[in-house]
C-alpha cells in the first residue's frame, strides 16, 4: 500500500513539473504566466516564446504523461498505467510547483495515451495536425483530437474488443480538456481566438 501511494504521488509530482515556466525563466528570463493567455502549456509558449520553445515545452509535457504512465511497469507494481497517467494530467493542470496554475491537459494526456495505446496516439496526432492545418486554431484542434480519441476507442470496441478502462479514461480526459478550453470556445464563437501563423 505504501509503495502504491508513493507511485501515485510521484506521478502527480511528475505532472507538476512546469515545463513552460522552466523554459521561459531559464532560457528567456520570462514568466510566461505574465504573457499571452497566462497558461503554462505549449500553446502559450508557442505564442509567447516562439516555435523552438513551444516544441520543447510540448515535448516535455508529453513525456511527463508517458513517464508517469510507465511508473507501474518501472516499479513492477500491479497497477493500471492509466491511473498514474491521470495523476500526471492532474499535476500538469494543477501543479504544486507553480501555484496550481498549469496547462490545459492536452499534451500530457497525449503522453499517457502514447504509452497506453500508441496507435490511438498516432491517430489523434494526425487528426490534430490536419485540423490545425485547416483551422489554424490550436484549441479547436485539441478538442477535435479528443473527439477522434473517443471515436477511435468506441469503434475499436465495436470491431474488436472493448477496453473499458481506456474508454472511461479517454472520456474523462476529453471532457476535462474541453472544460479547460471553455474560454477558448467562447473566443472561437466570437471570432477572437488567435490563429497560428507558423503552419
Amino acid at each position: 500500500m505504501v509503495q502504491l501511494i508513493l507511485i501515485l504521488v510521484l506521478a502527480y509530482l511528475l505532472g507538476s513539473i512546469p515545463s513552460g515556466l522552466i523554459v521561459g525563466k531559464v532560457f528567456y528570463k520570462i514568466d510566461i504566466r505574465e504573457h499571452g493567455s497566462g497558461n503554462l502549456g505549449g500553446t502559450n509558449t508557442f505564442r509567447t516564446l516562439g516555435v523552438k520553445a513551444g516544441l520543447a515545452v510540448t515535448l516535455a509535457d508529453i513525456l511527463k504523461g508517458t513517464l508517469a504512465a510507465a511508473l507501474p511497469v518501472i516499479f513492477s507494481i500491479d497497477m493500471n498505467p492509466l491511473l498514474t497517467g491521470m495523476l500526471a494530467v492532474i499535476g500538469h493542470t494543477y501543479p504544486i510547483f507553480a501555484g496550481f496554475r498549469g496547462g490545459k491537459a492536452v499534451a500530457t494526456s497525449g503522453g499517457v495515451l502514447l504509452f497506453c495505446s500508441p496507435y490511438l496516439f498516432i491517430t489523434i496526432l494526425i487528426g490534430f495536425f490536419i485540423s490545425l492545418y485547416i483551422t489554424k486554431y490550436v484549441s479547436l484542434s485539441s478538442m477535435i483530437a479528443g473527439v477522434i480519441a473517443i471515436l477511435y476507442v468506441v469503434l475499436y470496441g465495436l470491431i474488436k474488443s472493448w477496453d473499458i478502462p481506456l474508454l472511461i479514461v479517454v472520456f474523462l480526459l476529453v471532457s476535462f480538456v474541453i472544460y479547460r478550453h471553455r474560454a477558448n470556445i467562447k473566443r472561437i464563437m466570437n471570432k477572437t481566438e488567435p490563429k497560428i501563423k507558423w503552419l
